[in-house]
């Protein structure tokens, strides 16, 4: 049976680890945990006890909390803080976090300060995640069709009208009210902000030559608020709303939201399936720091984010112990096994292709202990 996801007042309510483990420990991934948390191979996890520390992601944060409740029972325990991904990467750099959960890879000038500070890098994607075009207007349901430049031209608060003809010329039939667009937006250093504005620039000359594509931005217009939940509580509580929300947020609090206009010219809603297929095909570097924004297959979702567990490739001159080396090994096997990527779907979060899931458990592979691989 389908996980329900948590409980929206939960995640609107707090931004906490601890919050969000309390609603996913409902949701194994099988709806049965004991099949998480056996010491089956794809766990990897069976003789290894201890704790780890993440921050980063509000995209991703619920499907790591759903692998640190399906491990606690090993005697794993994951304290993942989602505080965006900028300052997640922060965290990690300063050494107040193990790993970072990052949705955009780092930039150059970041790998290179990394280095500095504990080695290379190394970036292990994880899932993918779809960022909705979600709003809240009365009387018009799911799948209003918006292309990439009307998504701009809103947030450059040129179309600021739903009845504009700029969204009503994409809508033939549907009843538009002339009602105020209240534009929402991140207010914090976040991956999924950078996913979204890319897919502007992609769309819009004057999104890319203007704002432009970050982890944070001068916003035209719009009201600020932080982290995934604090925009899908924004847009939930505001009619005439729109706001990107992560998908696994949109779905739980039960959002309308666009079909969004593809590559191929497509209008086509963020599922599943249409978040999997953005991961089909792509162009991966060897380091593996691809962006999965504005796929190019004809059923692929247009914003969909990859996310990314980032750490030194040498885990103890980053600053791990052994044993915390052994404990993040054991924590990243399983999410990359049958059983973590099973959860990923459950929570409406897309697994990674098996070409990708391959690279990225190679990447794991590369890992090291003071120069020794991590047994």
């Amino acid at each position: 049976m389908r996980c329900s996801l948590v409980r929206s007042n939960q995640w609107l309510a707090a931004g906490t680890a601890a919050v969000l483990a309390l609603g996913l420990a409902a949701c194994g991934s099988s709806g049965d945990t004991s099949s998480s948390t056996s010491g089956s191979s794809s766990s990897g996890s069976s003789k290894v006890s201890g704790s780890i520390s993440g921050a980063g992601s509000t995209l991703a944060a619920p499907i790591y909390s759903q692998w640190g409740s399906n491990l606690k029972g090993q005697g794993i325990t994951l304290n993942f803080q989602p505080v965006g991904s900028g300052a997640g990467v922060t965290a990690w750099e300063q050494g107040t976090a193990d790993f970072a959960g990052s949705d955009p890879a780092l930039g150059d000038d970041e790998i290179a300060a990394a280095s500095k500070q504990g080695g290379d890098p190394v970036h292990i994607p994880t899932v993918f995640g779809g960022i909705t075009v979600s709003y809240n207007l009365s009387g018009v349901k799911a799948g209003l069709k918006l292309d990439g430049k009307t998504v701009a031209d809103i947030y450059l608060e040129k179309v600021t009208k739903w009845n504009d003809p700029e969204i009503a010329g994409q809508n033939a039939g549907t009843s538009l009210p002339d009602k105020p667009i209240t534009v929402v937006h991140r207010s914090d250093s976040s991956g999924t902000t950078k996913g979204f504005t890319q897919f502007l620039a992609d769309y819009s000359p004057e999104w890319k030559s203007g704002p432009g594509v970050d982890k944070t931005i001068k916003w035209p217009t719009g009201t600020g608020a932080k982290g995934n939940n604090g925009v899908a509580a924004a847009v939930k509580q505001t009619d005439g709303a729109i706001g990107y929300v992560e998908q696994a947020y949109a779905l739980q609090n039960s959002f309308t939201f666009a079909a969004v206009k593809n590559k191929s010219g497509k209008y086509v809603l963020p599922t599943l399936e249409s978040t999997s297929a953005a991961g089909d095909g792509l162009d991966l570097p060897e380091d593996l720091r691809f962006t999965a924004i504005d796929a190019p297959g004809p059923t692929a979702y247009p914003i969909v984010s990859q996310t990314f567990v980032i750490v030194h490739t040498d885990l103890c001159k980053g600053g791990m112990t052994a044993q915390k080396a052994k404990v993040f090994k054991a924590l990243i096997d399983y999410g990359l096994g049958t059983d973590g990527q099973n959860a990923a779907k459950q929570l409406s979060y897309a697994p990674l292709p098996a070409d990708l899931l391959a690279k990225a458990k190679a990447q794991v592979a590369k890992l090291t202990c003071n120069g020794s691989p991590i047994s």
